[in-house]
């Protein structure tokens, strides 16, 4: 998923930004409340995550304001005030969780897989294209009875294949899937990874799984 953290405490904001990577999401950081509607505008996200002390625009301010726009994204609350009133207020801001610093990472990126789900019920556990199966719950891999170790980056590159079947995705969608801001547009670390997985998933198999299509992208699957 692509995820979007405000949080204006730069510590704080590298260990969330470390935990939701190593889960595998594409993150971006902003420590500001005034330049959230701006991303959110330029770029798709799954989740935000949003603290409610900000400089120049609180987060419950920043809330009410997405969701006037018209944006439906979920929107986890991230604050060190624990009283209920706080949390109602919050809540009613518009936003669908709430989490009390401190918090353990394990606790935030599995409230995160939760609102994700709750965003794109149409969303499985497990995808299958062929004969190759992606477990999305434990991040395993299998081609046929062939159990595929990924590294993070396999994994969410895989995972955005296998959610759009035997349809060409381009280099730009892909990078605003799997990879944050920081991209360097001109990296050929899409090629990179398209090879990784190719030498994993088809080395050996006499049907080609990922499949390059000049000039547009990449897909997977041999045929509808």
């Amino acid at each position: 998923m692509r995820i979007l953290v405000v949080e204006d405490e730069t510590r704080m904001a590298a260990l969330i930004r470390q935990g939701l990577e190593e889960e595998s999401h594409a993150v971006d950081v902003v420590g500001n409340g005034t330049d959230v509607l701006h991303w959110v505008q330029s770029t798709d996200y799954d989740v935000i995550l949003l603290d409610i002390m900000l400089p120049e625009k609180d987060g419950i301010t920043v809330c009410r304001e997405l969701r006037a726009a018209g944006y439906t994204v979920p929107v986890l609350m991230l604050t060190a005030r624990d009283t209920l009133t706080d949390k109602v207020k919050g809540l009613d801001s518009g936003a669908d969780d709430y989490l009390v610093k401190p918090f353990a990472i394990q606790e935030l990126t599995a409230r995160v897989r939760a609102l994700g789900r709750r965003e794109a019920p149409g969303k499985t556990a497990e995808l299958i294209v062929n004969d190759l199966t992606l477990d999305t719950a434990t991040k395993r891999a299998k081609r046929g009875d062939k159990i595929i170790e990924l590294k993070a980056k396999e994994y969410a590159l895989l995972e955005t294949l296998m959610r759009h079947p035997y349809q060409v995705l381009s280099r730009q969608q892909i990078i605003e899937r799997v990879w944050d801001m920081d991209y360097d547009s001109e990296s050929k670390l899409i090629e990179v990874y398209i090879h990784w997985l190719r030498k994993k998933i088809d080395d050996g198999h006499d049907e080609k799984l990922i499949q390059t299509v000049h000039g547009l992208g990449y897909r997977i699957g041999s045929h509808e």
